[in-house]
């Protein structure tokens, strides 16, 4: 009599998952469009940019339009999860108010466009040391941006407050330079509450945000420090 073949368990298909993503042009941003596409985690990833991506991918759809519009836009999808990698430098934006308007305003109405689109976790790069009453006019926003997504109650919010980013942008930053070059060498000295100050890379800040979200928790939680390390790990994982 012959031993029928083994039946091996059929798992059960993944859920259809899609993500939106702000940000996919910047240092982190771009990085973490890289791995968002390198990982199975999404069916389709929905990245609004000013300007064609340079990336392509059949799983990627580029949505050409400004962040001023998404909420009027960009309709007709679903997602799931909300990447946020919006940021600028006072140079770049040419006073304090023009800056408060991008990683402020602009990613606030990006949060509320996500939650119309249906997504009930919101992921965003903020900064170490972020507090509404901070003296620094950069901390002062991040701190008073992490405020006004709490108001917005998503089921999830995870905050990711990287130190210094570590990468090569596409323009040239003097100070970040700088401090690229010497942070590797000062963070063994940064411990303890200080070590939320080292400087990291680029694509551990992307892999720690997929991370955050890979964790699945509800409520609101803030990442720094030594505890990024942690998520990138879990970010670069293959999904078994």
């Amino acid at each position: 009599m012959t031993t029928p073949p083994e039946r091996k368990p059929v798992e059960p298909p993944r859920p259809q998952r899609q993500a939106l993503l702000a940000g996919g042009s910047g240092l982190v941003g771009g990085e973490l469009l890289r791995l968002l596409l390198d990982m199975p985690d999404y069916t389709r990833i929905h990245a609004v940019s000013r300007r064609p991506l340079p990336v392509d991918s059949p799983r990627l759809a580029n949505r050409i339009l400004p962040l001023e519009q998404v909420r009027t836009q960009l309709t007709g999808i679903q997602c799931q999860d909300a990447y946020c990698c919006i940021g600028s430098t006072l140079r770049n934006a040419g006073s304090e108010a023009d800056r408060r308007r991008v990683d402020l305003d602009l990613t606030v109405g990006f949060a509320r466009a996500a939650q119309g689109l249906g997504a009930t976790r919101f992921i965003v790069v903020s900064s170490a040391g972020a507090d509404p009453s901070a003296r620094n006019p950069y901390l002062r926003v991040k701190g008073e941006l992490e405020q006004a997504l709490r108001e917005l109650r998503f089921e999830a919010l995870d905050v990711i407050r990287p130190g210094l980013l570590l990468g090569m942008r596409s323009e040239r930053r003097p100070l970040e330079l700088a401090g690229s070059l010497l942070m590797p060498l000062l963070n063994p000295f940064l411990r303890g509450r200080q070590a939320r100050w080292r400087g990291i890379p680029a694509r551990d800040v992307a892999a720690a945000m997929l991370g955050a979200a890979r964790t699945r928790r509800s409520g609101v939680h803030a990442y720094e420090g030594q505890t990024l390390a942690v998520l990138a790990a879990a970010g670069r994982r293959p999904l078994s």
